[in-house]
């Protein structure tokens, strides 16, 4: 099974608005990837989540919603202890973290709508995808 790290983007885009972030999250749902996720990942996950940025984009009841379906997620996620720390993006360091996450749990893919990790387009061997681009992809294997 493919083993996949998704960026915060994906994962907020996903569990609050329906779109091809959302797609990504229906099929970890039904378990046709792997999800990699670290300590430190998680912690951005739920703290953009419940950020007063997002909070004033939805609603109280929303982030509610949107923090159980992270959960369902996390129960699916692969947890890695990443080692070392590379330095890919220079624009942005804290992004870092997913190819952290993705080296250590020997991921094929990570998925992103950040420009900054998107411009690395291939990290060592791990294929850096938009949403739509990923989901062709599993598209594909599926056939």
């Amino acid at each position: 099974m493919i083993r996949v790290v998704l960026d915060t983007n994906i994962v907020v885009s996903g569990v609050f608005w329906s779109g091809a972030s959302f797609r990504v999250l229906q099929l970890a749902d039904e378990r046709l990837f792997v999800p990699i996720v670290s300590l430190e990942i998680v912690k951005e996950y739920r703290r953009v989540i419940e950020s007063n940025e997002i909070l004033a984009k939805t609603s109280r009841a929303s982030t509610e919603r949107a923090l159980v379906a992270l959960q369902r997620l996390l129960l699916l996620s692969h947890y890695v202890r990443p080692k070392g720390r590379v330095r890919a993006v220079a624009e942005d360091p804290d992004d870092d973290k997913f190819l952290d996450a993705a080296m250590a749990g020997q991921a094929s893919c990570l998925v992103s709508m950040d420009k900054h990790i998107l411009r690395l387009k291939n990290f060592r061997g791990i294929s850096i995808l938009e949403p739509s681009s990923f989901l062709e992809q599993m598209q594909k294997l599926k056939s």
